[in-house]
């Protein structure tokens, strides 16, 4: 029960996701291709929410689903890791036309195929986990 609150932030997130077109492969094809600011604009949006959520949690005592307070640790900078994470994250994007956000709303909405995408990028996400410590810092 106390995990209903969790519960209903991501029936909401689906609905903007669905509502701003963010899981349309069309809109996403516009984007890459630089013909419509509507993707470029709900990203945008995104960043300045989490921005202004990130210090709401930073000055708060806001606790996660298991009842710890939320505390944030430095990272090191990591130019190159970044690059190829994000060059990996972008041709993943673009490869299936897929927001990443998204991809539990696709399944919501039917689109069975999209299951492919979650177990990919799962499979990518435990592939790393074996690599990091043989990966560029």
């Amino acid at each position: 029960m106390k995990l209903t609150r969790f519960l209903l932030i991501g029936i909401l997130f689906g609905i903007v996701m669905t509502k701003s077109e963010a899981i349309s492969w069309f809109r996403i094809q516009e984007m890459f291709r630089f013909q419509s600011f509507h993707m470029y604009g709900i990203i945008g949006v995104a960043v300045v929410l989490g921005v202004l959520m990130h210090l709401g949690i930073k000055n708060s005592n806001m606790k996660n689903s298991m009842g710890e307070i939320i505390q944030f640790k430095a990272k090191p900078n990591t130019y190159k890791a970044s690059l190829f994470g994000g060059i990996f994250f972008g041709l993943g994007w673009a490869m299936t036309g897929a927001c990443p956000g998204p991809l539990y709303t696709l399944v919501g909405h039917g689109y069975w195929a999209i299951l492919v995408v979650i177990a990919s990028a799962l499979l990518g996400t435990f592939a790393y986990g074996a690599l990091k410590g043989k990966l560029p810092h």
